[in-house]
């Protein structure tokens, strides 16, 4: 008898819990909207590289090895800032760090502009590391994770690296056509296209800075950031967190993962190589097409992560990309080039689809809230150490072995790595527990339930 009126308590506050999170739905989709356009904008500038290359080496007088550089001063930069850029996350306002880096990166872009030295490029490149890394990734996926419900993280990913991949497209599409009617329509420069591209980035970038300065945070996020804020002491919680050995294996699959999406960055070298011989628009225009692929492998892959296994998908995912990279050496026997725009393509939703993925399994990974951000740092301090070396190996092999044998063995060398990635992810997926549904509430869970007990 007594144990009915604790199970209708229960009851209701399970149903009040429940319409707190229906009434906080719309507002979480504007927030992951808001983050979707914020991600969308600010990267491109920074990696132009994947559609323009040929182009920037021409405007800014450099070699493919000075190109490397530049990028590996970015990656080492992006490598010293992660892990004080979750501690940010743990203590500022996702907001302010958001819009400093926005218009930061967009000031940035103004003076990339001017097609400076060498020397010059490398300071631009060191503070868009800054910018980019050290006041805004953390930021942006803390949020992510804080706004998402439980059963939520992997579409919430997915629709966040989808969702920018879409804004990106559109972007690079907009771009490549300014480009493209600028430099053979109207006869101009290539620098002049260049330049032109990188004003639409960089005035973007400055705006949309503007704009969500005047966005207030969510309640919900307000509360959790108030309490994260309240723990100080980084040496106790980073030996907190190396005690988690599912947060070590998610941190082996980024560093894999993020491999195979650097790969990409080479398409178009790639293929304007003499043996494969696309002009630099055509293939300019098929790594346009594969960011549209993004939407696709990002969303596509959340979902259906959250519909089967998170995990599984991303141990397909990683696989599939070895044997296609595979396939992508081959390119010069290939003499269709809408198989090879079919393989391209292919490589793009996979890839988009594991970085869709992967920062989903943090919910996994039983981190304690106010230690999230500095896992985030963590991991990506990891995860993200090829930005350091990979350009390097890029450019070391592209200039000692010139054509496409260079790129050949940077694609084998990637797809190995792809390769390892799938293995870590069996491993995680045999761990004792981890195929089973989280326990746990996230932030917005937590945040709901408390005020449904109120």
């Amino acid at each position: 008898m007594s144990s009915q009126p604790v199970r209708t308590t229960a009851s209701l506050a399970l149903s009040e819990h429940e319409a707190a999170l229906q009434n906080s739905k719309a507002q979480r989709y504007l927030q992951l909207m808001l983050l979707v356009l914020a991600a969308g904008a600010i990267y491109p500038i920074l990696y132009l590289r994947q559609v323009y290359q040929p182009t920037m080496l021409d405007v800014f007088h450099i070699t493919d090895s000075q190109l490397g550089y530049l990028y590996s001063s970015l990656g080492t930069i992006f490598l010293l800032s992660y892990l004080p850029s979750g501690w940010l996350a743990d203590r500022i306002a996702p907001r302010l760090l958001i819009c400093f880096s926005l218009i930061a990166t967009g000031v940035l872009g103004l003076w990339y502009s001017t097609a400076p030295s060498f020397q010059v490029l490398m300071v631009i490149f060191g503070g868009w590391g800054l910018s980019t890394g050290l006041t805004f990734w953390a930021a942006v996926i803390k949020r992510v994770t804080m706004i998402a419900g439980t059963h939520e993280q992997g579409r919430f990913f997915g629709l966040l690296d989808g969702g920018r991949g879409l804004i990106e497209a559109m972007l690079a599409t907009v771009a490549i056509t300014l480009f493209a009617w600028f430099t053979q329509t109207r006869g101009e420069p290539v620098a002049a296209g260049f330049k032109l591209v990188v004003y639409m980035y960089a005035f973007l970038c400055i705006a949309l800075g503007v704009v969500l300065a005047l966005i207030k945070d969510p309640q919900g996020a307000a509360v959790t950031h108030r309490a994260a804020r309240k723990r100080s002491n980084v040496l106790v919680d980073l030996k907190t967190l190396a005690t988690i050995p599912e947060l070590w294996l998610v941190a082996a699959i980024v560093f894999c993962g993020y491999q195979v999406f650097w790969a990409t960055y080479s398409f178009s070298a790639y293929l304007h190589e003499g043996e494969i011989g696309l002009t630099v628009v055509m293939a300019g225009t098929i790594t346009t097409l594969k960011l549209w692929m993004r939407p696709i492998g990002g969303i596509g892959g959340g979902f259906l992560g959250d519909r089967y296994s998170k995990v599984s998908v991303l141990v397909i995912a990683l696989f599939l990309a070895a044997l296609s990279l595979l396939g992508l050496m081959a390119a010069p026997r290939i003499s269709s080039h809408v198989l090879l725009v079919f393989l391209v393509l292919f490589i793009g939703i996979l890839t988009y689809a594991i970085r869709g993925l992967y920062w989903s399994l943090l919910d996994r990974c039983n981190i304690p809230v106010e230690t999230m951000g500095l896992a985030i740092g963590l991991i990506s301090v990891l995860g993200y150490s090829p930005d350091v070396f990979l350009p390097l190996i890029n450019g070391y092999l592209t200039q000692n072995f010139p054509g496409v044998f260079g790129y050949q063995l940077y694609f084998g060398y990637v797809a190995g790595m792809a390769a390892l990635g799938g293995f870590a992810g069996l491993a995680l997926r045999n761990m004792h527990g981890f195929g089973v549904s989280a326990k746990a509430l996230t932030p917005i869970d937590s945040f709901a339930w408390d005020r449904s007990k109120r």
